[in-house]
């Protein structure tokens, strides 16, 4: 799913070409569909459409991109100016018009996500690297913290804000120290380890060995009285 943004045809065309279909708002920009063999507008396909109708879903028509992509465009009221539509296009033409609106209506549920996650989970502001692999991490970090704190909502039927979740979870958990817990990940890094073979633990404690003796002074003296032994 898209916002108005993203659904233009080079990106439609990559998502197409990972094998996935997409469904996304569409801007009333100066695009054109192939309809019946004649290029139109957004507005100008609207003459196609009965607009009489007293739901929020017109009708939809089958078009095709300026590059060919045969897509289906569905028209929808527009709650805030009923003198206009939206248009939503999917590039699964065997879907009908309301579970294409059903699907794209998920965003919304995705927008609270990432509002939660930037403003309770600091996405993107807690921690910044130029490591990808870092970036996946926190990223996986804060989305964990997300889906616990949603599992408890749910599970509870706990009509609190995430912010009041977030809150009060905060205030129960003590900070650790950074020493502390570097430490605690190295014990269970030593106990995991511990139950390879022979051959494979000697090799992985040689290795982290002699990473740690590179090291500055104060991280050589965390790691001073880790066990090795199973």
């Amino acid at each position: 799913m898209m916002d108005t943004w993203f659904t233009t045809e080079p990106m439609i065309q990559a998502v197409l070409d990972t094998g996935l279909d997409t469904i996304g708002m569409v801007k009333q920009l100066k695009q054109r569909y192939s309809f019946q063999g004649i290029s139109y507008t957004l507005p100008e396909l609207r003459k196609f459409v009965d607009f009489s109708g007293a739901g929020n879903i017109f009708g939809s028509l089958v078009v095709r991109t300026k590059t060919g992509i045969p897509v289906k465009i569905v028209f929808v009221r527009n709650r805030n100016n009923k003198s206009e539509c939206l248009y939503i296009l999917s590039t699964d033409i065997s879907l009908e018009s309301s579970e294409i609106v059903r699907i794209y209506g998920n965003r919304w549920s995705i927008e609270c996500f990432f509002k939660a996650s930037k403003t309770f989970f600091k996405l993107g502001t807690e921690f910044q690297s130029h490591n990808y692999g870092a970036v996946v991490s926190h990223t996986a970090i804060v989305f964990t913290r997300y889906i616990v704190l949603e599992w408890i909502r749910r599970n509870q039927n706990d009509q609190k804000t995430y912010g009041e979740l977030f809150f009060m979870f905060s205030e129960d958990i003590q900070d650790m120290e950074l020493t502390d817990a570097l430490q605690s990940l190295m014990v269970l890094f030593a106990e995991h380890i511990s139950s390879l073979s022979a051959d494979i633990t000697d090799v992985i404690k040689n290795k982290v060995t002699e990473w740690i003796s590179t090291q500055a002074a104060f991280i050589q003296a965390l790691f001073r009285n880790v066990c090795w032994e199973s």
